[in-house]
Parts: structure tokens; sequence; C-alpha cells
């Protein structure tokens, strides 16, 4: 009951022709475009008819990828989570890799757009690495509660559009993670939901605020009251995704309408851009006899008289 009075209180094949050089700029060609096709989409490991499981590295440094897209995707940058384990559970060393790759996409001038999404089919964040929770002393989890906090709201505060494709479940954190982003798409079969009053704590890294502002306060208050996690389909209709698409044999769909929706997004001019034409056009006007004039007569309290030069 405590739980849920401080939730009240509280409220993303050519064949060379060897031996020439046509031959070879006609193979390079060809490996570029190749290498676009294959870095754009998400390299999943289906299993075997045998059952066995998708091959990912367990080493720590792989818990996050980051993937700068080239050719015609250039200025797009993917951060796919990689905990298949842990179901991309949030870690001490995941918080630390997402907030390095934060802080280096955010001084990226060339950055247009950012897609947060999962390396693992079926997962987007099951949450806070609850195992790795029950190892830290009591002492550390208020810390690491804030600088998980904190990475989620830098998130949000990038300068360019993030998108949060959600192919699999976000629960918890993974789904606070999602609600910083500007943009969320997920897959019809998509599990979401704030779900921590099961476990006798209420969302700590700014569900209570950003759910309801995205769905309403009443809305909100019923799913983190209730624990209760929807799927795509139920977002959608709520308004807390804002595309719900139907999910797809390589488990990526939700990822690929965000890799559309970011190329869309490309061709615009971004904020720096945008800034930085403005600042060379008001260099041109500052040398003008109107400018001066503009000046004067602001002065002189009189109606300017400007002769275009």
């Amino acid at each position: 009951m405590a739980v849920l009075v401080g939730c009240r209180v509280l409220l993303q094949a050519i064949r060379p022709q060897t031996g020439t050089i046509e031959g070879v700029r006609r193979l390079q060609e060809h490996t570029k475009s190749l290498h676009n096709v294959l870095n754009n989409k998400l390299q999943y490991i289906r299993p075997t008819s045998n059952g066995a499981t998708r091959h990912y590295s367990s080493d720590n440094k792989d818990d996050l990828s980051i993937r700068y897209l080239d050719g015609e995707d250039s200025g797009i940058v993917v951060f796919g989570i990689n905990r298949p384990k842990q179901k991309n559970a949030i870690s001490k060393n995941l918080v630390i890799q997402m907030t390095e790759a934060v802080e280096s996409v955010k001084k990226n001038s060339k950055v247009r757009t950012v897609i947060i999404c999962s390396m693992v089919p079926g997962i987007f964040c099951a949450g806070a690495d609850l195992k790795e929770r029950a190892k830290m002393h009591q002492s550390e989890v208020g810390p690491f509660v804030s600088k998980a906090r904190a990475l989620i709201s830098e998130l949000g505060n990038l300068p360019m559009p993030t998108i949060a494709a959600i192919d699999g479940a976000a629960l918890g954190g993974g789904l606070e993670m999602a609600l910083s982003c500007d943009i969320r798409i997920a897959s019809n079969n998509a599990k979401l939901g704030l779900t921590e009053t099961k476990l006798a704590i209420i969302p700590g890294a700014g569900g209570t605020q950003r759910l309801p502002r995205a769905i309403g306060v009443a809305l909100a208050k019923e799913l983190i009251f209730a624990a209760r996690a929807i799927d795509g389909t139920e977002a959608k209709r709520l308004g807390l995704v804002s595309h719900a698409v139907e999910q797809n044999k390589s488990g990526d769909a939700a990822y690929l309408r965000a890799l559309d929706l970011a190329r869309e997004f490309n061709p615009n001019v971004d904020l720096n851009t945008g800034l930085a034409i403005e600042e060379a056009c008001y260099a041109q006007v500052i040398p003008t006899k109107d400018r001066l004039e503009g000046l004067a007569a602001f002065k002189e309290k009189r109606p300017p008289r400007f002769k275009g030069e």
C-alpha cells in the first residue's frame, strides 16, 4: 500500500572482371552496397531446427552495439542493446556504456537521428538487472538509480530526434528509457509496462512523470498501480507509441519502421545546420546601410527609410 501511496505522490552479386580496372571498381561498389545492406539490418542469428540458441558475445564490452550508418543512411546512429542472457536488463556496465554513447553523439553535429533498439529478438529491455541489484549494498542502490535516471534524462535531452524501436518486452526501466525518446514505435506483439509495484517499489527513472505526460494522469495511475503490461496495439490506442506495426519473421519490424522514419528525417536541416545558416545570413546584413538606417530610425523614433543598400 505504501508503494501505491508513493506513486500517487510522485505522479525507439556482381562478378568482377578479373585483371581490369573496371572490374575492380565494380567489385568495390558492390562490396560497399552489400555492406550497407548488412549494416543497416539488425543481424539476428535465428535459432536452428534443433533448438540451438542465438549466438551472442558475453563480453561486457558488447553490452551495447553502436553503429554509425553510412551511404544514404549517413547521419543515423543505432544503439543496439545486447545482453541476451539478462534480457537486456539495465546493469552498471550498460549505464556506463550508454552514457558514453549519448555524450559522444551529443557532440557530433553530423548525427541526425538516434535509434535505440535491441539486438535480442523478443526483448527491448526488461528493466533493471535485479540479480545485479540484489548483490548491491543498500548504500549503492540510490547512486545507481540516480545514474540510470541521469542517463535517461540525458537521452531525452539530445538535440537530435530519438526513436525507440520496441520489438519486444519494454518493462520498468526499459519502458522508462523508451519514454525519454521523442518517438516510440512498437511491434504489435510487444509488451510495455511499468511493473515495479509487483516488487514493492515504484518507477524510479522518470516513469511516474513521463508516462502521465504521454497518456494522461488517470491512465498512467491505472497502469502503474496495476503493474499492467499492454501489447503494442493497445499502446498505440492509448497514445503510448506513435506506431504499432505487424511483427515480421525476423523480429525487427519496429526497427525497420524506425529506420524508415529516420530516413524521412535525414533530408531535413538539423538545428545546428540551421543555426549556422542563420549566422551566415545575419553576417551579410551587418555591413548594410539599411541596418544603420534601422538603428537610427529606432533611436530617433521615426519610420525607417530603407533603400535596399
